[in-house]
């Protein structure tokens, strides 16, 4: 099971964006996110190392089109080289041949056409389940080896398929338009080069059918909305036995009551009180691991800053440590108060020298200098 990131959604562009727009939301996120800018923050350190490869990738056209055919994968050959380098794919021409092959290479196509399709599931997680990792059970819907027959496609057990007398075996026909021959699949064996004599009632000689089944599948910890996690062989089933899609989950993640998630870091609004804010104080957030964190208030404390509890924030995908845990402090004005306690607001009012609160000491005096003393 691989865990990845798609590069489009990392820049935040749809798939058919053009250069222009991909490079101006590469210039947009690593302004943001370069770690110069967030001393040194690890999480936007690899922020930025991740949004870098995307564009890497996709400011390229024959690297942005081996990406939308093979996502990751092509890129992993070679012990994870540049597959337009030595030891990957072995320049343009093969890469031309990879993708578009189905036009030169019969066999191949035969082979690419019987392979099952790959499937996406939307997964949607609490934060809780994504910062520990679980273990989900899924329902999935699709074309699966079909049991009457065994994935054979016939009812005997011996062969029971003949050579396609359309395309001669080879999965294709071709067709002459104008000056250019087109290509396209075989319609009498669908690609397959082959037709079955004596075909399976419950498949109608495909060798699947559409089933249901149940899936476990693992979640590892640190997922985050958009996260995709590629299952290998659980996609659909191919024809006649053929080699198996894959499955996508696309992670989706709930809505918190108390944290927003940027990354591996983890923000709470939290209101104080006026007094708390001026005389300081400590709040107890919840934990996202279940343990409770202590923030301590500095007297004065201003709305509007944030603290930081280290190492309390989301797990690191595919990695070890956490994020962190930051209080975003509102201070709040009470709105009602006793007789008593607005007697003592007044009190403390008259002794008051305009050094308390420099920063509005210092407004007003320019707004004086304004009015020309």
């Amino acid at each position: 099971m691989m865990v990845e990131q798609d590069y489009y959604e990392l820049l935040g562009v749809p798939r058919g964006a053009d250069d222009a727009a991909i490079k101006a939301a590469y210039r947009k996120m690593a302004k943001e996110c370069h770690p110069d800018r967030h001393g040194g923050c690890p999480d936007q350190e690899a922020r930025f190392k991740a949004v870098s490869e995307a564009y890497d990738v996709l400011k390229d056209p024959q690297k942005r089109a081996a990406y939308d055919r093979f996502g990751k994968d092509a890129f992993r050959n070679g012990g994870g080289h540049d597959p337009f380098a030595e030891g990957g794919f072995n320049g343009f021409s093969d890469i031309f041949s990879t993708i578009f092959g189905e036009f030169m290479d019969p066999r191949g196509q035969r082979q690419n056409a019987a392979r099952g399709a790959d499937l996406r599931y939307d997964l949607e997680l609490t934060l809780e389940q994504a910062f520990g990792g679980t273990e989900k059970t899924i329902t999935i819907e699709a074309l699966a080896t079909c049991e009457t027959c065994d994935g054979r496609g016939c009812t005997r057990l011996d062969r029971c398929a003949n050579t396609c007398q359309t395309c001669n075996g080879a999965g294709k026909v071709r067709a002459q338009q104008g000056f250019f021959v087109v290509e396209r699949g075989c319609p009498t064996c669908r690609g397959s080069g082959e037709v079955i004599t004596d075909p399976c009632r419950t498949c109608h000689g495909e060798g699947r059918a559409l089933t249901q089944r149940k899936l476990s599948v693992k979640i590892p910890a640190g997922v985050d909305e958009g996260t995709r996690i590629r299952v290998t062989g659980e996609g659909e089933a191919g024809v006649r036995g053929a080699a198996r899609g894959d499955l996508y989950i696309f992670v989706h993640m709930k809505r918190h009551p108390l944290y927003e998630r940027d990354g591996t870091t983890l923000v709470a609004e939290c209101p104080i009180s006026f007094t708390t804010a001026a005389l300081g104080g400590a709040i107890n957030l919840p934990g996202i691991d279940g343990q409770k964190v202590e923030i301590k208030i500095p007297s004065g404390i201003q709305s509007g800053e944030q603290l930081r509890h280290r190492g309390g924030g989301m797990s690191i995908l595919n990695g070890r440590g956490r994020g962190d845990l930051v209080a975003r402090i509102l201070v709040e004005t009470p709105t009602r108060m006793s007789a008593k306690q607005k007697k003592l607001l007044e009190e403390f009012r008259e002794t008051e020298t305009g050094d308390e609160c420099p920063a509005a000491k210092g407004f007003f005096t320019r707004v004086r200098d304004m009015f020309g003393g």
